[in-house]
């Protein structure tokens, strides 16, 4: 019998069990076991996230030349004043490791998208300016990013639905965010 400790399902399933999962061996008595409800609201999110990110970035990439995660960083400098951000507060915003995003960066410098320098006003931060041509790429890029979103998300739910998804992951989001920061606290306090 194999169980999936993330969500709770186990392969050899007992007939007659109404969650569709055998019972899990005793010393996983504690855990909070998905209702087959909840499993296919998981599922259904995690497939669907799946599929839709898998579109996205293949519209993008081909119509682009652009990655997701170059997008995503090509936007949120464009958002901001001087078209400027700290590395690690990009990092923050798009919810990408530093070593992460140093690598998309690092490949986005090497395109001329972004340029990188020393913070002025810390000497052991480092800022991510967009340049002319990422600023470029970025304009060409949207309308046809924007309609793939559209087409793929947007159209296909209710805006009641939207609203709704919405405001799920931004529940979600602001519950991992205040988990991370609670365990950066507490490493800071260790160190």
């Amino acid at each position: 019998m194999t169980t999936s400790t993330a969500t709770g399902t186990t392969a050899g399933t007992t007939p007659g069990d109404p969650a569709g999962a055998a019972r899990p061996p005793r010393a996983h008595d504690d855990v909070r076991w998905l209702s087959a409800d909840e499993q296919r609201a998981w599922r259904a999110f995690r497939d669907g996230t799946a599929r839709l990110l898998d579109v996205l970035a293949h519209d993008l990439e081909e119509e682009s030349g652009l990655s997701l995660g170059e997008y995503e960083v090509l936007v949120r400098l464009s958002e901001a004043p001087g078209r400027t951000l700290r590395m690690s507060e990009l990092a923050g915003e798009l919810a990408h490791s530093r070593s992460r995003l140093t690598h998309t960066v690092r490949r986005m410098e090497a395109a001329g998208l972004v340029e990188r320098a020393p913070c002025l006003e810390d000497a052991r931060g480092v800022n991510c300016t967009m340049t002319e041509v990422g600023w470029q790429r970025l304009v060409a890029a949207a309308p046809a990013h924007v309609e793939s979103v559209r087409a793929h998300l947007v159209d296909v739910l209710t805006p009641t639905q939207m609203q709704a998804l919405g405001t799920a992951m931004a529940a979600v989001g602001a519950a991992l965010q205040a988990g991370c920061a609670q365990a950066a606290a507490a490493a800071e306090d260790r160190g």
